[in-house]
């Protein structure tokens, strides 16, 4: 007769690696809402949120010479103050895009107050990802950076004779055709040239 084979005792006591997996998994389920929420945070903002004040608002809209017709877009649109007040004043269609959740939630529940929402949308968008080509009027308030990064894009797609109206930044070489002093704030406004 045959001896049984000898079998070697597990350094565990049985069950163990088993529990050890389920615990691995139950960790593993988790971190799930962390990974998420870390995958579907808003991208890192380039520019600080600055309200622009009213009165330099409306002397953007007209330095612009914004008029009936017009769509303007506007870079970094915060709480939309840009876009409404064109669409209330003059009744132009506009878009304002900005890289932050918060600020679009709060441009569009400004456009419902201000019973403009027909006329505007606020997009979640990168300023580098949006096509221009349908702007006839641009407005921003950015930093000088990327002012300079956005320049080529802009000249590339918008139209010659598009308005463009920045407060506080220039675009480095390229001369405004107007620059305007309001209180503290500076404005610059270039012509889109010809191609």
């Amino acid at each position: 007769m045959r001896a049984p084979p000898v079998r070697p005792r597990p350094l565990a006591p049985r069950g163990l690696p088993r529990w050890g997996a389920v615990l691995a998994l139950c960790a593993g389920l988790a971190l799930l809402p962390v990974v998420a929420r870390a995958q579907s945070a808003p991208a890192a903002l380039d520019v600080p949120y600055v309200p622009t004040p009213q009165p330099v608002v409306d002397a953007m809209l007209r330095l612009a010479k914004v008029k009936r017709g017009d769509v303007l877009y506007d870079l970094g649109s915060g709480d939309g103050r840009i876009v409404i007040a064109a669409a209330k004043r003059y009744g132009v269609r506009g878009t304002g895009i900005d890289i932050d959740p918060d600020r679009i939630r709060e441009a569009n529940a400004n456009a419902r107050k201000a019973g403009v929402a027909k006329l505007v949308r606020f997009v979640n968008q990168d300023l580098f990802q949006v096509d221009y080509g349908e702007a006839t009027v641009v407005t921003l308030y950015l930093l000088p950076r990327i002012n300079l990064q956005l320049k080529p894009k802009l000249l590339e797609e918008l139209r010659p004779g598009t308005r463009i109206v920045s407060h506080g930044f220039d675009m480095g070489d390229w001369k405004p055709d107007r620059v305007v002093e309001i209180g503290t704030s500076t404005l610059y406004l270039w012509t889109v040239p010809p191609k």
